[in-house]
């Protein structure tokens, strides 16, 4: 990017993509109401401090003259109002916003030209889910076909791996290899990954798949069987709902009611042997005097039993108001959907996740959309997300997951995997430490905000899945400033990489009916889907308006193909001799490239050294070469 960025707003979030923008080499100006000029973390960044919604201070941070503007307050509103000043300011620079609401979310990115969208739950809440489904994932997005995942192997001793080529994994698993760092050596990544190489102990190969073909394969790494859904019996769950519903049902409705049935028992006892009426009279006629007053005609009866009938009558009346009372109170603020909900969860095999907050629910709506079974918890009853999920036929208890009851009603210690992801980092942390408290081998995602609390966490508590949410996402808000189409950033043998999808527009000379494999070898890229589905072979297939292709790059090459950067065309394909046999194909291709005549390709033949073309990009002059190899003929790049 030619111009600076401005960046608006330095949270938890803009601190990382602060990083993320100077790490992709750009010019950068913050833009923030509480920062002050001598932090030490603006290593030298400029730093304006003020309202970004007011247009003197965006214009004191020069976004008159900027290429790119990222807003990342906590506030949608700030960040809207920012984007649409950004936008009268500088009509041509790209803007990046921040979005919270979910409905605003995509309207706002297609009203407003020129300008990104994204929310941190969105991007963050895919690579959670799946995480919890393999136990590791550096990166996913989703294709046509599915959703896809970027996760990184380590080869161990004794490792199913060791000793096999990497072509020969990536074929029989359906993956496609984007990193290779041997033990002893360099990283080889994206087309320079060597597909004959043979993995030893301490390798480490980075590969993106679907998770079901990922889980497969670490499970057969690590020797983890992910449990299947398991069920009770009905008889059972039942009785556990019976039993749950008691435990929930109030203390003064659990004396209430068996006074009230108690007194009922007694006058029934009374009338049937006092007064000598059968069983469903002396019944009838206690019911009858407790609920209504009802007279019963006693001027006749004996002293004791007008004494008994009075007495009935005031305590009935007494007893039927309390109970009553305290029974409507209860129903009015009672929790039964939780002891309802128990008859729903599985005895294992599912997945806890912890806290209905953006990220949570986005969280459950990728396990959901995977198939998964689902039990969610959150603490408050109010929260809108509960009756939604619920709908989606998730099993939601109201409860504090850090209590181990609540997580027992989950079955958090028999379930394939915990996701702590409330908005309270030492009450995930908290949560993390009770469900390994309960099962040392439950795997445990935890959700947190600094990166250094997480890596703190992986490295003193074994939780191997504790996560960055701002380190996540930041590096998407940067790649935004490229293209509008980035799908996941992640890092793989210590370099960010980009998986991008490249509309071909009608009328696009840089990329309409140009060679895919020229344009893959040109800019360093590698073919993740073709079309929004797996590649297949793309060998002599050229792109055409409408064409959707997704490729995984360097930051660096990314933004060169973005900006469509030219390539230079100086490189030429030269062959020393003219191999017996290949005389035929290569006047064909005289012909085609020099638009001669027969008599003519064959005239060019007698020349040595011969140039078969020229006037190439490199990766062109690469794709002939390629070719002429599977005619037989050895050419090389001049």
């Amino acid at each position: 990017m030619e111009g600076g960025v401005v960046l608006c707003g330095l949270g938890r979030v803009g601190w990382r993509v602060l990083e993320s923008v100077r790490a992709a080499g750009l010019s950068v100006v913050v833009v923030d109401l509480n920062i002050t000029p001598d932090d030490p973390r603006l290593a030298g960044t400029r730093a304006v401090k003020g309202d970004s919604r007011n247009a003197e201070i965006l214009e004191a941070a020069g976004v008159r003259t900027a290429s790119g503007v990222v807003i990342v307050t906590s506030d949608d509103l700030v960040n809207v109002t920012t984007a649409l000043v950004v936008r009268k300011l500088n009509p041509q620079a790209r803007v990046v916003v921040r979005m919270f609401n979910q409905n605003l979310l995509d309207r706002l990115g297609s009203a407003v030209k020129n300008t990104v969208t994204l929310s941190v739950s969105g991007l963050t809440a895919p690579i959670l889910a799946l995480t919890a489904m393999t136990g590791d994932a550096l990166g996913a997005f989703k294709l046509d076909d599915g959703p896809r995942q970027v996760s990184e192997l380590v080869v161990a001793e004794n490792s199913s791996l060791a000793g096999r080529r990497i072509a020969e994994i990536a074929r029989e698993d359906n993956l496609i290899p984007l990193a290779y760092t041997p033990r002893f050596g360099n990283a080889k990544l994206l087309l320079d990954v060597p597909d004959h190489a043979i993995l030893a102990s301490g390798d480490q190969l980075a590969v993106c798949g679907a998770p079901t073909d990922l889980v497969r394969l670490l499970e057969r790494e690590r020797g983890e069987l992910l449990p299947g859904v398991r069920w009770a019996g009905r008889f059972r769950r039942w009785l556990r709902t019976a039993r749950r519903t008691l435990l929930e049902v109030d203390l003064s409705v659990k004396i209430a009611t068996p006074v009230l049935f108690a007194t009922i028992l007694v006058s029934t006892l009374v009338f049937r042997y006092g007064f000598n009426n059968e069983w469903g009279d002396g019944l009838y006629n206690t019911v009858n005097l407790v609920a209504t007053g009802a007279e019963l005609h006693g001027e006749d009866r004996p002293q004791w039993a007008k004494v008994f009938l009075s007495v009935l009558k005031i305590s009935g009346a007494a007893l039927i108001a309390a109970f009553t009372a305290i029974f409507t109170q209860y129903l009015i603020r009672a929790k039964l959907g939780g002891a309802l909900e128990v008859r729903r969860v599985p005895d294992g095999g599912h997945v806890v996740v912890c806290g209905l907050g953006n990220i949570g629910y986005r969280v459950v709506n990728e396990l959901t959309d995977m198939g998964e079974r689902v039990v969610a918890i959150d603490r408050f009853a109010d929260n809108p997300f509960i009756a939604t999920v619920r709908r989606k036929g998730v099993p939601t208890f109201v409860g504090d997951a850090t209590l181990p009851d609540v997580l027992k009603q989950a079955r958090a210690e028999t379930a394939k995997a915990v996701i702590a992801a409330t908005s309270s980092e030492l009450a995930n942390l908290e949560i993390a430490l009770l469900t390994r408290q309960a099962n040392p081998q439950q795997r445990v995602v935890v959700r947190l905000t600094d990166a250094l609390f997480a890596e703190a966490v992986r490295d003193a508590a074994d939780i191997r899945q504790a996560v960055s949410i701002p380190a996540l996402a930041a590096p998407a808000f940067a790649a935004a400033l490229f293209g509008d189409r980035v799908q996941t950033l992640f890092t793989a043998a210590g370099r960010t990489l980009v998986v991008i999808e490249l509309a071909v527009d009608a009328g696009e000379a840089h990329l309409e009916g140009k060679s895919i494999r020229a344009l893959l070898l040109d800019y360093h890229l590698l073919p993740i889907a073709f079309g929004g589905k797996a590649p297949g072979d793309l060998t002599g297939m050229q792109l055409a308006a409408g064409d959707r292709l997704t490729v995984v790059g360097e930051l660096a090459d990314v933004e060169r193909l973005i900006r469509r950067q030219h390539i230079p065309s100086t490189s030429c394909v030269v062959l020393d001799s003219v191999p017996p046999g290949g005389e035929e194909v290569l006047i064909h291709l005289l012909q085609e490239r020099r638009k001669c005549s027969h008599e003519e390709a064959t005239e060019v033949l007698t020349r040595t050294p011969l140039i078969v073309a020229d006037g190439l990009t490199i990766g062109t002059a690469q794709e002939l070469v390629e070719r002429l190899k599977r005619a037989g003929i050895t050419g090389r790049i001049g």
